[in-house]
Order: C-alpha cells, then structure tokens, then sequence
C-alpha cells in the first residue's frame, strides 16, 4: 500500500486551516496544521511532504517561515497562499513550489497540490 503524502497547513487563520484540512483529507491526504510560529516544530516533528503556507502571519514574516523551511529541507515542495497582490515574482525568485492568491479556486489547489507531490517523487 501506498504511503500516504502529508501535508502541513499553515497560517494564522483557525477558520482557513480547518477548512484546507477538511479539503485535503477528504482527498487522502494527512494533514496536519500549525500556527506560522508552530510550522517548523510541527516539520521537525515530522516533516511534510508539502507545505501549504499563508504569508500573511502575526509573529513572523511569511517569507521568512518559507526561507526557513526550505534552507532545512531544500526539495520540500511549498504552496504560497497570499492576498497580498504581485508576489509572483518574489515567489519565482524565492523558489516556490506554487502561488495561490485568494481567493482560490479549490480544485485547482488540489491539482497543483497533486502535480507537486507528484513531481517530488520522480
């Protein structure tokens, strides 16, 4: 049987991060959910294989969570959600795996969510 892939939630929003879990599990997968300070705790407890991150945080700059994240573990694929307009090229620059900007369009989270996992296989 089939591992099944674990994804990390994060962001500040209790409401947002529920709803993402519900969405992900209901299509397989693991999911766990931290607060922007709680991300790289809950990684090193058990690191995901992706990450969904909110950049906009109360403790900490998003951008920062991601730059930690990915200095720890270089191919862990990171899915960018902001509201903040013209982040796509900081993201390109920063390496992420994926923006979503909100609001987003479920189905396509979950296909680009899909398409990473599938990518950071092979």
């Amino acid at each position: 049987m089939k591992r099944q892939k674990q994804i990390l939630v994060v962001g500040d929003d209790p409401a947002a991060r529920a709803r993402l879990k519900q969405v992900l599990a209901g299509e397989g997968y693991r999911v766990r959910s931290a607060k922007g300070a709680g991300a790289l705790q809950a990684a090193d407890s058990a690191p995901p294989d992706l990450v969904l991150l909110d950049l906009k945080l109360r403790e900490q700059n998003g951008w920062d969570v991601f730059s930690r994240l990915t200095r720890k573990w270089p191919l862990l694929p990171v899915v960018v959600i902001t509201a903040r307009p013209n982040q796509l090229f900081t993201a390109l620059a920063a390496g992420v795996g994926a923006l979503l900007e909100k609001p987003f369009h479920i189905p396509r989270m979950l296909q680009t969510v899909s398409f990473l996992l599938r990518e950071s296989v092979e």
